[in-house]
């Protein structure tokens, strides 16, 4: 069984989460710039058996596509191609970046640690990976 990878995309900052290999944890990864992503995912793929890819889809509280996501449609017809034999599957990701924040303060984080973007996003993925997981479970 191969991990699980799921995508909290941004126009400037990335979040990326993973699961063990038997798919039982969800945990960050890392935050990277999205013009770096491609090149990222590329090296992680040859180190790591990654078995499908979970992207946050952002959207609006009626439901409507957020203002984002003209560039993630792109991102993700550009990763398809890139990677065709890696499924994808998008997932509303919506309250998951006030759900990280919120993560945050719970566990005690300062407010200078709670201002780190990155550590937001990063956050938000292992969230929308969760999510993902507690949908998916038999």
């Amino acid at each position: 069984m191969g991990r699980l990878l799921a995508i909290d995309f941004g126009q400037k900052r990335t979040g990326i989460a993973v699961t063990d290999e038997l798919q039982l944890i969800a945990s960050g990864l890392t935050t990277v710039n999205t013009t770096e992503l491609l090149s990222f995912l590329k090296n992680y793929f040859q180190t790591e058996k990654v078995e499908k890819v979970i992207i946050g889809e952002p959207k609006r509280l009626n439901n409507e596509p957020s203002e984002v996501t003209p560039v993630l449609n792109a991102f993700v017809e550009v990763f398809r191609k890139t990677f065709p034999t890696l499924p994808v599957e998008r997932i509303d990701e919506r309250f998951t970046s006030k759900m990280a924040f919120q993560a945050m303060i719970d566990s005690g984080l300062k407010k200078k640690q709670r201002q780190n973007k990155a550590l937001i996003d990063e956050i938000a993925a292992t969230i929308i990976l969760q999510d993902y997981m507690t949908q998916n479970r038999f």
